[in-house]
């Protein structure tokens, strides 16, 4: 019977077998190609046989695929378009210096024979390559046919009418050459460069014509309007790649031209019927471009309908903006701008409807821009008055924004925001019928509206300030109104984290637009929130102008922003308002002591109220997500507490302590006792050696003696009591709060009672902790026993430096790195296992 293997063991030989007939397929179709390419017809002064291919048994040699492949030679008709570019140049140069150079030197006759016979022969020479098929040197001969014709309009003008006007016969020879290279490219279509070269002559006649005839700069306008019309039919019509393009470009810098042409002459008009002119061939301008955009593809179109857009509006605008004073041009091209949003109802392309819709977005861009810096000087005028805190109040809110801006051409900017403020937050209002008309155009989502409503709230939030500041008013209503836009602010981002991520009276319809109300929630929400932090900054800047000013102003910061913080839900903007809440008690608490007239150092302990009021806030809130910012923000107060009273000792000392109080009583609490205990003992033992540096103790023993045994006799009963407990917690303080500052007086002692006496208490110290594996005593002695052992030795060490040859120190030091090097690998086991003892001691 024939033996039939388990499933698993006959798939493993199949799987096998397979393996090998993939390998011997390979190897075949390797040595097949080998021999393919052997036997194809090789160049006379190659090997006719070459090394056949190892490393499957065929023969000795190099592996398969390694034989090196000869260099590829170039092209035939790469060769062919090298030596023909060279052949027409040489015969370009040679015609150019025939021109310039032998010119004198023939008769009229003979140089007009000669210049029209070459040249006829240059046109003629390509028909008869075409039909050979020979199209390279017919392209090399039209080229220096081309130049040769320049060269013969350049002889005529010398020749025949040296007393011609340049501009006036450069315009007649543009044109005849346009014309000439046209119906030279028609007749022989199959060239490349005469109809390309055609449209570059249909540049200049106009322009040119214009120009020489002395024409005002608006004809000159209209000359190259017409200039571009030409080239834009010609690109969208034309034969060839090579014709579009060159129309293309001149399409862009005619057009251009006269679009800048005409906006100089309309910014310049003095009345209505001046810029009538301007308008009108702007107003054509638009025209034609959206003639063009109607049948250009979709990017050119687009292109098209913001050139048509931004044309009217500066037709329209530059005649009326004659009617109102210089200051209200700017509001006069907004509306003109806004004028365009109808098109969303127009029956245009959808991408020309696009661009025209993209032209007023550019317009309204372009009006804010030009209203946002007198709102930047508004928010930012009163950093000025950190320099001058409680100099008194100013005659008005610009005397408190400093003289960085000419109010007076700012009248209108207020009007400028208000109607994009308006326009913006009726668009996010009504949010589910703008999405539906302009449907045909454009089908804007979720970003757009929250993009939209965090744009009105803001800019609606800076119209008010701008007013003010344009207006004059008075510094106290100035400093009310902003102090009630924040209020507001505050309500917005409250409520919009109420609501979270929707807003279910605004979303109307299917899921895609309750969709975009909730992007729209979103954005307005941060946008409220940094608004209110902002505007409150700048609110406080502006209070310090005066002393009552201040008080009021951040004590209604500090009450609105803690009653934001208990209001809203989010953890974010709960934070956020918290930790503003904090900053801005801290800042009340610092006018505190400058209305009692204390020094800074003095200061400093009154600073500490709001950190300890940061620690029982958090000792209330525990295990709440906002506790840790608030405590954060109240350490950083006592650390600027701190900062105030370096410059006098004992008050630093005093505030050191205090701040040991803090981190001691945030301790208390289990899930802050790991971080708050050491920086407790820390300020502890900080403030005990800056008391004594204060009182200049010689022998601070005395002092820290009496704390160090009872610390270290707690720290003895801890450890009895909880075997796990950390060395640190239990003998670090009381260890340091003798060794360091002893060690700081032994490195100024000259004598050797001190040092010796801290060696050997380092010394037992050290050997204890090795004994004991207790981490904190090895680590603490070990470290004093080495600065003071550094410090005996330190003189005896530079006296041996200073005999020793220079030389000897590198090479003691590069045997050093060579002796790490070699055992390097033996020296990162050291140290690994050197840390893994560290970290089991306790």
């Amino acid at each position: 019977m024939e033996h039939v293997p388990p499933p698993a063991e006959e798939l493993a030989l199949l799987d096998r077998e397979l393996s090998q007939l993939d390998a011997r397929r390979a190897h075949l179709l390797t040595r097949r190609a080998w021999l393919v390419g052997a036997l194809e017809p090789q160049a006379p002064n190659a090997a006719r046989w070459s090394t056949p291919p190892v490393g499957h048994g065929w023969a000795p040699g190099q592996p398969w695929g390694s034989t090196p492949r000869a260099a590829k030679p170039s092209t035939p008709h790469s060769a062919q378009n090298v030596l023909l570019a060279l052949g027409g140049l040489l015969l370009t140069v040679a015609a150019v210096a025939f021109t310039l150079v032998s010119w004198g030197s023939m008769g009229i006759g003979g140089r007009s024979a000669v210049l029209a016979l070459v040249t006829l022969a240059a046109l003629a020479a390509p028909v008869v390559l075409l039909r050979r098929k020979l199209a390279a040197t017919a392209e090399a001969l039209a080229a220096l046919a081309l130049v040769l014709t320049l060269l013969d309009v350049y002889a005529v003008h010398a020749v025949a009418a040296p007393d011609a006007d340049g501009l006036t016969f450069t315009a007649v020879a543009s044109a005849v050459l346009a014309a000439l290279w046209a119906a030279y490219g028609l007749a022989l279509d199959k060239l490349r460069l005469p109809l390309p070269a055609a449209v570059f002559f249909v540049q200049w006649p106009l322009l040119l014509g214009a120009w020489a005839a002395g024409a005002p700069a608006i004809v000159v306008g209209w000359a190259v309007l017409v200039t571009a019309v030409v080239d834009g039919a010609i690109a969208l019509w034309g034969k060839g790649l090579g014709v579009r393009v060159t129309a293309g470009i001149g399409m862009a810098v005619m057009g251009s031209a006269s679009l800048l042409t005409g906006l100089g002459e309309s910014l310049t008009a003095d009345g209505p019927l001046g810029a009538v002119l301007p308008g009108t061939l702007l107003l054509t301008a638009a025209v034609a471009a959206l003639a063009g955009a109607w049948r250009a593809p979709n990017g050119y179109a687009q292109a098209g309908g913001v050139v048509a857009g931004l044309a009217a509006v500066t037709a329209v605008g530059g005649v009326l903006r004659t009617a109102v004073p210089g200051t209200w041009n700017v509001p006069v091209y907004l509306l003109c701008g806004l004028a365009l949003l109808p098109v969303v109802r127009a029956r245009l392309p959808r991408s020309a409807g696009r661009g025209v819709l993209a032209a007023a977005g550019v317009v309204v861009a372009g009006a804010l821009l030009w209203a946002l810096p007198p709102v930047a000087a508004v928010l930012l005028g009163p950093v000025e008055l950190v320099a001058e805190v409680w100099a008194g109040a100013p005659d008005g809110f610009r005397g408190a924004l400093g003289e960085s801006m000419r109010w007076s051409g700012t009248a209108a900017a207020p009007v400028v925001l208000a109607v994009v403020a308006g326009l913006l937050g009726a668009a996010y209002r009504w949010w589910p019928s703008l999405v539906r008309v302009a449907a045909p155009l454009v089908t804007p989502g979720a970003k757009a509206r929250g993009a939209a409503g965090a744009g009105a709230l803001a800019l609606g939030w800076g119209t008010p300030l701008l007013a003010l500041a344009t207006l004059g008013a008075p510094y106290q209503v100035a400093v009310a109104v902003e102090t009630v836009l924040v209020a507001g602010l505050l309500l917005v981002a409250v409520r919009g984290a109420e609501r979270g991520t929707g807003d279910a009276g605004t979303a109307e319809g299917d899921g895609a637009e309750a969709g975009a109300a909730g992007g729209g929630r979103s954005a307005v929400t941060v946008t409220a929130l940094v608004g209110a932090v902002g505007g409150a900054v700048s609110v406080g800047l502006l209070s310090l102008a005066s002393e009552a000013a201040t008080y009021a102003v951040f004590g209604a910061l500090t009450v609105l922003f803690a009653g934001a913080a208990l209001r809203a839900r989010a953890v974010v903007e709960q934070a956020v308002f918290a930790v503003a809440a904090v900053v801005w008690g801290t800042v009340l608490t610092g006018c505190a002591a400058r209305s009692l007239e204390l020094a800074p150092h003095q200061a400093a302990p009154l600073l500490l109220v709001v950190p300890a009021v940061t620690v029982l806030l958090g000792a209330r809130l525990r295990l709440h997500p906002v506790a840790s910012p608030v405590e954060l923000t109240g350490a950083l107060g006592a650390l600027v507490a701190v900062g105030l009273a370096v410059p006098q000792a004992p008050f630093l000392a005093l505030v050191l302590a205090l701040c040991g109080v803090l981190a001691a009583g945030a301790a208390v609490r289990p899930e802050r006792r790991p971080a708050a205990g050491y920086v407790a003992a820390v300020l502890f033992v900080a403030a005990t050696w800056v008391r004594l540096a204060a009182s200049e103790v010689s022998a601070p023993e005395a002092y820290t003696l009496p704390v160090t045994v009872p610390a270290l006799v707690v720290g003895v009963l801890r450890r009895r009591k909880d075997p796990e407990a950390s060395s640190w917690t239990a003998y670090g303080p009381g260890l340091a709060a003798t060794l360091l500052p002893s060690l700081a007086v032994a490195w100024t002692d000259p004598d050797w009672l001190r040092p010796l006496l801290l060696g050997v208490a380092a010394l037992v110290i050290t050997l204890l902790g090795a004994r004991y594996r207790l981490q904190a005593l090895l680590l603490l002695g070990g470290a004093v026993l080495a600065l003071d052992t550094l410090h005996e030795l330190a003189p005896y060490v530079v006296q041996v430096a200073g005999a020793l040859p220079r030389w000897l120190p590198p090479a003691l030091a590069g045997l050093l790195l060579l002796a790490v090097g070699a055992t390097y690998e033996q020296r990162l086991r050291d140290a690994r296992r050197l840390k893994d003892l560290l970290g089991r001691m306790r």
